[in-house]
C-alpha cells in the first residue's frame, strides 16, 4: 500500500489536484486569467512533473474572489491587491491577540506577582 494513497488528499484544501483547464472551467473563466493572477503573484501554483500548473481547492477559492473583483471592473492586479489586503486584515485580530498575551505581566510560577521584588 503507498505511503499518501489518493484518497488521502480528499480533505486537503492544499493538495494540487486541478489542472489549468479543469481550474479555468471550475471558476467559469479561461486559462488566461489563471496565469495573469499567477503573474501578479496571488497564487503559485505547483507544477507537475511535466511543467504543467496543478491548482488547489484553496487557491481555487482565491481566484474565484478575484474573477468576481474583476467581473465588477476592477483591474487584475488591483483585484489582487484587495484579496491580499483582505487576507491580511483577517489576520490581524489573531496577531493582535498574541501581541497581547506577549506583554501580560507575567507572575510567579506560585502565585502572582508581588511587585515589590518579593
Amino acid at each position: 500500500m503507498p505511503d499518501n494513497p489518493p484518497a488521502g488528499h480528499l480533505d486537503d484544501d492544499d493538495y494540487p489536484a486541478y489542472t489549468m483547464g479543469r481550474a479555468a472551467d471550475l471558476l467559469g473563466t479561461t486559462p488566461a486569467f489563471l496565469r495573469a493572477v499567477g503573474e501578479a503573484g496571488l497564487i503559485t501554483p505547483l507544477r507537475s512533473e511535466g511543467g504543467h500548473r496543478r491548482y488547489s481547492r484553496r487557491q481555487l477559492r482565491i481566484a474565484a474572489r478575484a474573477r468576481e473583483l474583476v467581473g465588477q471592473g476592477t483591474p487584475v492586479e488591483a483585484a489582487c491587491r484587495i484579496i491580499d489586503l483582505e487576507d491580511r486584515l483577517g489576520e490581524a485580530p489573531r496577531h493582535n491577540e498574541e501581541l497581547r498575551r506577549d506583554e501580560e505581566p507575567r507572575g510567579r510560577p506560585d502565585g502572582p506577582a508581588t511587585g515589590d521584588g518579593r
